[in-house]
């Protein structure tokens, strides 16, 4: 029985869909103004995780992600680049979508962007004005006025008086309250004539907050199952987000009897770099594509998976040395036993139970990395059709994660390394010349080229019938 940690009521909770046997999940999206870094490649690591692992537990899911493709940041990059907001943004939303690619990710069922849901957004913003939830300041901005939504605060567990304005929610002396936010953004005579739209408020853009909430809602209905994202959005965004949704259903008036816009909250934890939070003020970021030029992709994320989704983690290249270590361990323990061509054929093994059972338990990944490397290990004990049925596991398992579907030769030889100095036609070279030596009877210089390859990484197992093959350590 799968239990979800749920943000908005701080414990693991039984997961019981609105709709029996189907699932609606939303998670927040990229902003597009620049190449995606491995922040967004844990969220979408993370979600891809959980959209797998739900598939494979039986439910048809309906995953929605958004692309926020109008914000502050985005007007300034194009201003700056002096090209028009549609240009700059197809450009990193077709980049998004090459990282997303190269980590072998499964696109969302529907990617919406915000541009395409404006006349969403304004009626969204036209109930909560006449719900009295929301005003127009003397500033031309809409603002959500939120002291007058009882509740306000769940998501995050603080009382107005703690809250401040947030992250990205800007004071100005339009509002009536500093906690107040913007819905819709008066338009500028400086800024550019495609930030803007026509609204029975007068021309302007939406605030970055109701964007998803009109997207959720217009896609999977004013109540659905899991809203998912990271650990910097609990608040405001996310927190403001459920104050919009259920200010416009109910307005002010809301009972506890009234369905809640989300059933489950997901967030996962932030990356660390040097145990300080990775963020493009500290310049301490990395983008995926330049990660990708020094470290396989299923690397990445088993490094990201390694990790429980709601823990930091600390990334630096030696934990993805390790992570790589991690994985050549179960790759070359397939690399012993020709691939299996019939699925698991004991569904009730203990190695399938104890990986379900983590999986389970708030998807929790290290716990059922555990029990690959564990099947692993029985593998190098076991002969004959058990060391086959066990390969066929891991491999099954493996890949409700998205791991081991490789051919373990080619892994085990992909390099570290873009600059590693050795291909494999070197490589391969180097055991020619070494089976050469063999056959003149000089055992010196073929022992020197297996210590030279093993010097640089290379490691070489001779098998029977004079059969040499070599992978990366």
């Amino acid at each position: 029985m799968l239990q979800i940690y749920n943000t908005l009521s701080r414990s693991k909770q039984v997961f019981k869909p609105i709709v029996p046997g189907k699932v609606k999940m939303y998670v927040c999206g990229m902003t597009v103004y620049d190449f995606c870094h491995i922040g967004h490649a844990r969220v979408m690591i993370v979600f891809d995780m959980v959209v797998r692992w739900l598939r494979a537990s039986g439910y048809e899911v309906l995953y929605v992600r958004n692309i926020t493709d109008i914000d502050d940041k985005i007007i300034n990059r194009a201003i700056e680049n002096g090209e028009p907001i549609a240009a700059l943004t197809q450009r990193f939303i077709d980049a998004m979508h090459a990282d997303s690619d190269h980590l072998g990710l499964m696109h969302p069922d529907q990617e919406p962007r915000a541009t395409d849901f404006i006349a969403q957004m304004q009626g969204m913003i036209g109930k909560l004005i006449e719900n009295e939830l929301a005003y127009q300041a003397d500033d031309g901005d809409v603002n959500f006025a939120v002291r007058l939504l009882p509740g306000y605060g769940s998501l995050s567990g603080k009382s107005l008086d703690e809250l401040n304005a947030g992250e990205r929610v800007a004071v100005t002396g339009g509002k009536r309250d500093p906690l107040d936010f913007v819905l819709w953004k008066s338009a500028k005579a400086e800024e550019p004539v495609d930030t803007r739209w026509k609204s029975p408020w007068g021309e302007g853009r939406p605030g970055w907050h109701i964007e998803c909430s009109a997207m959720s809602c217009d896609l999977l209905g004013e109540h659905f199952d899991i809203h998912g994202g990271g650990a910097d959005l609990q608040f405001p965004h996310h927190e403001n987000e459920i104050a919009q949704s259920e200010g416009a259903l109910y307005g002010k008036d809301r009972t506890p009897d009234d369905a809640p816009f989300v059933n489950y909250w997901m967030h996962n934890g932030h990356i660390r770099v040097n145990e300080e939070k990775m963020s493009k003020s500290l310049g301490n970021f990395f983008l995926i594509r330049d990660v990708l030029k020094s470290f396989d992709q299923e690397v990445l994320r088993f490094f990201m998976l390694k990790a429980h989704y709601r823990s930091p983690i600390n990334y630096s290249d030696a934990q993805l040395e390790e992570a790589r270590s991690g994985l050549v361990r179960l790759y070359t323990a397939l690399a012993q036993t020709p691939q299996a061509k019939t699925e698991i054929t004991d569904p009730q093994s203990s190695w399938v139970l104890r990986f379900t059972q983590a999986m389970n338990d708030d998807f929790n990944t290290p716990e059922a990395i555990a029990v690959l490397f564990d099947l692993a290990s029985e593998m190098n004990r076991a002969q004959g059709d058990e060391k086959l049925m066990l390969a066929n596991t891991l491999r099954s398992l493996g890949g409700a994660l998205n791991f081991l579907q490789r051919n373990p030769t080619e892994f085990l030889q992909s390099g570290t390394k873009q600059d590693d100095g050795l291909s494999a036609a070197m490589i391969e070279a180097q055991i020619a010349a070494r089976v050469a030596a063999k056959l003149a009877k000089d055992f010196a210089q073929a022992d020197a080229i297996r210590k030279d390859l093993l010097a640089q990484g290379i490691v070489l197992e001779d098998k029977p019938g004079g059969i040499t093959e070599w992978r990366r350590a």
